[in-house]
Formats: C-alpha cells, sequence, structure tokens
C-alpha cells in the first residue's frame, strides 16, 4: 500500500478522529488550538480547512460567524463535516488534497494545515502544500500549520510503556533519526506513517515557501504527556490556569520541542 493510500485508509477504516478532540491531550490540544487562531481571527472571515477531518474545527469557526471550506481526503470525514451544523457562519466540505487545491487564488483570509504537513514524508510535497496555501490566501492573509514533534514518540514511548516493546523502539530510533515514523504493521495505537518535524525545520520551511513574520508554538507543553488528565479537575477556573500558563511558555525556544504538536503561522506578503 503506498504511503497516501495508508493514511486514507487509517483514517477511512480504523481510527476515530472526531472522538480524538474530545478526551485527555486531544482535548487540550483542541483547547490550545482555539486559544491560538482566537488571537488572530477577526470577524466573518473566509477560512479554508485543509486535511479539517470530520470538521470540529469547521463547526466551531462557524458558530463564530465564519465561512469555512474543509477540504480533506477521506471521505468519511467529508461526509461528516457536511453533517456538522454551521450556525452563523457557513460550512462546505469537499474531497481534495494539500498539494493541489482546487480553489481559486487569493479567496481566503486564514488557511489552515492542522494536519497535512505531518502526513507528508517528504519535503518537496510538504513545500508544494505550503505553496498552495500562499496561493489560496489573499495578500496579508494568515497561514497556520501544524507538524507533529521529533519527540513525540520518545515521550509518548515514555508515557505509555511502549518503549517495552523491540517493535517501537524500531520506530523511535527511526523517528529521531530522520523524522519518518512509519508503522509498517499498522499496530493500533502507534499512528500511521508521518513525518516529525524538528520544531526549527517547520518555522523554516513555512518561510521557505514565502511566508513571513513566521512564529513557532508549541501547542500542549509538558500537559499533553499527563497520563491522568481526563482525570484532573475539569472546572473552568483551573482549566483557564492551564491554558494562560501554557500560552506564556509556548513560544519558549527551549520548551517548543516538549510538545506533541508544534504550529507555525505566518503572514502571506502584501
Amino acid at each position: 500500500m503506498d504511503h497516501d493510500a495508508e493514511v486514507v485508509s487509517h483514517y477511512q477504516d480504523r481510527y476515530d478522529e472526531s472522538a480524538r478532540l474530545s478526551e485527555a491531550a486531544g482535548r487540550l490540544e483542541f483547547l490550545r488550538t482555539q486559544q491560538i487562531l482566537l488571537r488572530n481571527l477577526g470577524e466573518s472571515c473566509s477560512i479554508v480547512d485543509v486535511g479539517g477531518g470530520p470538521g470540529v474545527y469547521a463547526e466551531w469557526l462557524a458558530s463564530l460567524g465564519h465561512h469555512v471550506v474543509l477540504v480533506d481526503p477521506v471521505e468519511r470525514h467529508v461526509a461528516e463535516a457536511n453533517q456538522r451544523p454551521a450556525s452563523r457562519g457557513s460550512i462546505t466540505a469537499v474531497v481534495g488534497e494539500a498539494r493541489e487545491l482546487n480553489l481559486a487564488d487569493g479567496c481566503a483570509d486564514i488557511v489552515l494545515k492542522l494536519g497535512p504537513l505531518y502526513h507528508l514524508l517528504d519535503s518537496h510535497d510538504r513545500l508544494r502544500a505550503l505553496a498552495e496555501a500562499a496561493r489560496i490566501l489573499r495578500p496579508g492573509g494568515r497561514l497556520f500549520a501544524a507538524g507533529i514533534s521529533r519527540f513525540a514518540s520518545v515521550h509518548d514511548g515514555i508515557v505509555r510503556r511502549f518503549l517495552l516493546e523491540p517493535e517501537f523502539v524500531d520506530i523511535v530510533v527511526s523517528d529521531l533519526k530522520s523524522g519518518r515514523h512509519e508503522n509498517r504493521e499498522q499496530l493500533p495505537g502507534w499512528f500511521t506513517s508521518a513525518y516529525f518535524h524538528r520544531p526549527d525545520d517547520l518555522r523554516d520551511e513555512v518561510g521557505e515557501a514565502g511566508f513571513v513574520d513566521v512564529e513557532l508554538l508549541g501547542v500542549e507543553g509538558l500537559a499533553g504527556w499527563l497520563h491522568d488528565l481526563n482525570d484532573r479537575p475539569a472546572d473552568e477556573a483551573v482549566r483557564s490556569l492551564l491554558l494562560e500558563f501554557l500560552a506564556r511558555i509556548e513560544a519558549e525556544p527551549s520548551l517548543v520541542g516538549v510538545s506533541a504538536h508544534l504550529i507555525a503561522h505566518g503572514t502571506k506578503p502584501g
């Protein structure tokens, strides 16, 4: 099975992406990504959510009055996204992929790529996807591109004791050496094939694609690796305190790579 088909099969047949963002570390990733986006959204923006999955972010953005076009290669995701309520804005979900968007030049105020870059193993494919984001953005529009940290599998292996399994050790060694995470046997819980970025490399790729004022942020920080995250107090005061302090350290270079997910955001020149 080729890489693209493997990724589509992972999400189409074996994994529920919408459930991931509703609990534990996935919920924290969702809340932190919302926090980062809210600082940069105007009113009633035209947003293209590339690789937007089943539309969890699209539904939230539409509830704020934004108009979202979601593009995803997984038919199951597109069908789910088109069933989500649009509330004050709108959601249009279509099948497509990040390297060749069937959208007009300059049609978007904001482009989200919160998944595609870590499912493209080769740098020329990632740069092609970033070039497409630049093409469909208006001058002055903003890109938000997510990556997975090069060190994510080490942390995951420590927390969930996967490092005791020789097959996982082999995967981690490859991750650290090349960034290529390849779960050839498709063993549950070990993700599908992906590319894990060194933090600076994600920022550099976004800059190489022509974006300016690029900033790199860690998303979940150390909190994302707490195995008892679901058991911690869920009241608003505790949640607000956690989000406040994660925001305080999100751009600290010595800590960014601790986060499982990274976000690089930049502006298309005018």
